[in-house]
């Protein structure tokens, strides 16, 4: 049914290298990274907004007329974006804590929504030298000093296992994420920032990663499908199935993502 989005592919890896040379720049030569605070408390950069700037122009580049909806320009009303058809989803720089910390996990985030659900993913890692992608029914893969592979994961394991990886967050973990790791055997825990929590298990590095605190719908949206299409899994604790989209309000529900199929 998506076939045709391949098509697309080249022109969105692209944007997002270009996004991520931006950031770069920022990150490797300039010492003032232009902090400042949203009104959420969360920050932004300099880099947050080159890369926002890049991203957008260029998607509408592409002639497809589906609207952009991103992190740094997201006043679009409910009313409006409920009736989507397809519109894309961005997070011009995911991880932007780390990005001040200057450890390297931060991400360039760039989805296709389907009504509710990703269907195109892009997942830049600029520091690293990284690209994931995925569409729906067709594979996920990602690209790393030149060479290109397909991932597959479908780790076999279970819950009371002893000694799971689980990915968890650099910057802090959450009462609900300390009860959800104490109920586990012995977990070994592998901090990292951004959306590379989900690549580490598309990669099969990891076999958990529960984010029972706060995320948007752009932080996760475009790792989500690359996870799917690897053959991992991003479930919604309070639906109890795979992440949806385009809500009312645009803060995700707690989930757990599997790098395997439940």
């Amino acid at each position: 049914m998506y076939d045709e989005l391949n098509e697309l592919i080249p022109d969105v890896l692209k944007i997002a290298f270009k996004a991520g040379q931006a950031i770069m720049e920022i990150y490797e030569n300039e010492a003032d990274l232009g902090v400042e605070r949203k009104q959420d408390d969360s920050p932004v950069t300099k880099a947050d907004k080159a890369s926002n700037a890049i991203i957008c122009a260029e998607l509408e580049a592409l002639g497809t007329s589906w609207p952009i909806m991103s992190e740094e320009q997201k006043e679009i009303p409910y009313e409006v974006r409920k009736d989507f058809e397809y519109y894309w989803l961005v997070d011009p720089l995911d991880g932007t804590k780390e990005f001040i910390k200057r450890n390297g996990d931060f991400t360039v985030n760039i989805a296709l929504i389907h009504k509710t659900e990703a269907v195109l993913g892009v997942v830049g890692v600029p520091a690293l030298g990284e690209m994931y992608w995925a569409i729906k029914d067709n594979g996920a893969f990602m690209e790393a000093k030149g060479a290109v592979r397909e991932l597959k994961v479908d780790l076999d394991f279970d819950l009371g296992d002893r000694g799971l990886k689980v990915v968890c967050s650099r910057s802090h973990i959450t009462g609900s994420t300390r009860e959800y790791l104490d109920r586990l055997n012995a977990p070994v825990l592998v901090p990292v920032g951004s959306a590379l929590k989900l690549m580490l298990l598309a990669k099969g590095e990891a076999e958990l990663y529960p984010r029972l605190g706060p995320t948007m719908e752009w932080d996760i949206a475009p790792a989500q499908i690359v996870l799917e299409e690897a053959g991992g899994s991003v479930i919604d604790e309070v639906t109890g199935k795979p992440m949806r989209y385009n809500k009312e309000n645009l803060l995700n529900h707690y989930f757990v993502a599997y790098a395997k199929s439940v």
